[in-house]
């Protein structure tokens, strides 16, 4: 084959194949002719590079949101194999369907009646006598008593014992209940980003449904979300944030949360109630989960709990 030569390239198209000699030139006679040096492959590789690190700064500039996704999944990569490297307190190697088996049992369904209509939330047994915890907004504006469902689709009419509306915090009391399966509470001091969590609750009104994902990041003010954009709780309305709204400290998750969620239990891989699912951020009051979810942490429901019975 000539320099002028062509042949097809792997990319499509025709490039030009040029023939370069084993020999830079003839060795002079008796001698053992030298190779030339290899031919330096370096630059173009960190040309590649480079051009792809210039692109996705490129795609940054025009879409923040792309770039701050590809940052966020980077870093909560990391986290995860740090936090398997640590010793995470309630954490264990067991698969999402084992930690829905133990825990499913001990998430409930609510439905309320209001004077605007029907609504769904979740709930979390904290007693084998019927005391369950759920958000106040799950409750907000009830007639009269609650409705209470089991996993296996018992029914229990409950009272609502108390509530904290700016903790976003309610007990409720099933009337004659008795042999609940009462979830295992954990510890959410001892989290870290990007831990697996597994979401149970009744999105849509869709009981025991289960969705996984990993701590996104912690000590989240619902605050930092904007004045002015969305906040919609997984229960059964969308509104922008007011003065009036919940105020707390969560943990973010991708797990889907939507609505009907609100109530529901966040667990980890232990099968331990790490957080109430309370709120997901929406760019629309249509849209439904976009992998933003926030759960407020047990160890500050227990809290709120423990101020409700005394009062």
């Amino acid at each position: 084959m000539s320099e002028n030569d062509f042949r097809q390239g792997h990319l499509g198209g025709y490039q030009p194949q040029q023939s370069y000699p084993y020999y830079t030139q003839p060795a002079p006679a008796g001698q053992v002719p030298t190779p030339p040096p290899p031919r330096r492959k370096g630059k173009r590789v960190a040309a590649l590079v480079s051009a792809t690190a210039v692109a996705a700064a490129l795609v940054g500039g025009a879409s923040g949101a792309a770039i701050v996704g590809l940052e966020g999944g980077s870093s909560a990569t990391a986290s995860g194999t740090t936090a398997s490297a640590q010793t995470v307190s309630g954490t264990t190697n067991t698969d999402v369907s084992a930690v829905a088996a133990k825990v499913l049992p001990s998430v409930v369904q609510v439905n309320v009646t209001t004077r605007q209509g029907e609504a769904i939330g979740s709930g979390v047994i904290l007693s084998s006598d019927g005391k369950i915890l759920t958000n106040a907004h799950v409750v907000s504006g009830a007639v009269g008593d609650v409705t209470i469902t089991l996993s296996d689709g018992k029914q229990y009419q409950a009272s609502v014992l108390g509530a904290d509306t700016k903790a976003d915090i309610a007990v409720l009391q099933a009337k004659g209940a008795s042999g609940l399966t009462a979830a295992t509470l954990g510890d959410s001091s001892k989290l870290a980003v990007g831990q697996e969590v597994v979401a149970i609750g009744s999105p849509a009104g869709l009981q025991n449904t289960v969705t996984s994902g990993i701590i996104s990041a912690l000590n989240r003010q619902l605050s930092d979300i904007g004045t002015g954009e969305q906040q919609s709780s997984p229960f059964d309305q969308t509104a922008n944030r007011t003065s009036d709204s919940p105020s707390y400290t969560a943990i973010q998750t991708d797990a889907a949360i939507n609505q009907g969620n609100s109530g529901g239990a966040l667990v980890n891989m232990a099968g331990q109630v790490i957080g109430i699912n309370s709120a997901l951020y929406s760019p629309s009051s249509s849209a439904g989960s976009v992998g933003i979810g926030f759960a407020i942490p047990i160890n500050d429901a227990k809290t709120i709990v423990s101020q409700l019975e005394n009062q």
